[in-house]
């Protein structure tokens, strides 16, 4: 009996060694390659963005598609390039914002709490937009946004512009202030399968256009 016991332990413990070895290099990957865009011209980070998250969902175990859906892959769909959609731009502290309170499945209530707004989106894009801190070990900054093409031309739920856990950051000028390149865009990882419970854009940081840049529903 003893043995059976010590065979289903290390059988739970290789489990969970391929598990999170995977996940650490998921996310060591994502933090090099948003480290190496920063270091590029917008339209060439960008080019260099799809090719390596392309890669990454077709061939990586922590992929947020299925392994069928891997089989099937052949892309992720953007718009085309819009420089006019990088914007830069300062902070200004956040008021009379409500802290936000999520379920997040398994990892339970996240609390995204507002300790931004934009400074230099309203005249562009007719709004400016929340950042949020996620409040957990280590913490992070949350920059869900919503607009006009979704549910139409994009995940109805909203794409993410910031997420500095996961690494997904394009840092700032020499003055501070935030690089927010609409053209980088991209879908919560519940966009791609069930499995996956995502924080959703708030009614708060919805534009009131659409923002043509970024990722979006495959042409059909």
């Amino acid at each position: 009996m003893g043995d059976i016991i010590d065979r289903a332990g290390d059988t739970a413990a290789s489990g969970l060694l391929e598990r999170f070895s995977s996940l650490h290099d998921w996310r060591r990957q994502v933090a090099d390659l948003y480290a190496a865009i920063r270091a590029m011209p917008g339209e060439e980070g960008w080019e260099h963005w799809r090719s390596v998250r392309d890669r990454l969902f077709r061939e990586h175990p922590q992929s947020p598609l299925s392994t069928t859906r891997r089989a099937q892959f052949r892309g992720i769909d953007c718009f085309a390039y819009d420089p006019a959609l990088r914007f830069t731009v300062a902070t200004v502290p956040a008021r009379e914002r409500e802290v936000i309170r999520v379920e997040a499945g398994k990892d339970g209530t996240m609390t995204l709490l507002p300790f931004a707004l934009t400074d230099g989106l309203a005249q562009p894009l007719g709004k400016e937009l929340t950042l949020y801190w996620i409040e957990s070990y280590g913490g992070g900054v949350f920059l869900p946004f919503g607009d006009a093409t979704n549910g139409r031309e994009s995940f109805a739920g909203g794409r993410y512009l910031l997420d500095t856990i996961k690494s997904a950051d394009l840092g700032s000028d020499g003055a501070g202030r935030l690089i927010l390149d609409f053209n980088f865009a991209y879908y919560p990882s519940c966009a791609y399968s069930e499995a996956w419970v995502c924080p959703l854009s708030q009614p708060e940081n919805r534009l009131p256009g659409a923002i043509r840049a970024g990722e979006r529903d495959a042409i059909r």
